[in-house]
């Protein structure tokens, strides 16, 4: 077991389903979908807190194994807490193939999900 390994958590990534409301619009549910690892750190740094003053919100670094696709704008929910995240970047960061190191990150945001979430499209 590697350190990263020590701080992995498990999340659930979360399916966003559209359905009709029946008079022209949609409303979107939320459903639990592939359960995984993941290691969810807020950035805060002195950078990070001037960005986030100016309005950038995307101050987590999620870090998963290569095989896990995570990009924009996936949502995770971190099971220990319940605390949602949307990905904001896509999964570019990765260990290379050579490296013994089974790690990839993006960026993300907390994220307050609702139950359902209408729009009128």
């Amino acid at each position: 077991m590697s350190l990263i390994d020590v701080f992995m958590q498990d999340c659930t990534i979360l399916n966003r389903i559209k359905t009709s409301d029946g008079e022209g619009g949609t409303y979107t549910k939320w459903e639990d979908g592939p359960k995984i690892k993941a290691a969810i750190v807020l950035d805060n740094s002195t950078l990070a807190r001037i960005a986030e003053a100016q309005g950038v919100t995307s101050n987590y670094t999620v870090t998963t194994s290569k095989n896990v696709e995570l990009e924009y704008p996936d949502v995770i929910r971190r099971d220990s807490d319940g605390e949602t995240f949307q990905i904001t970047s896509k999964s570019e960061k990765k260990s290379p193939m050579i490296s013994t190191m089974d790690i990839a990150q993006v960026t993300a945001r907390r994220w307050e999900i609702t139950d359902d979430e209408g729009s009128s499209t």
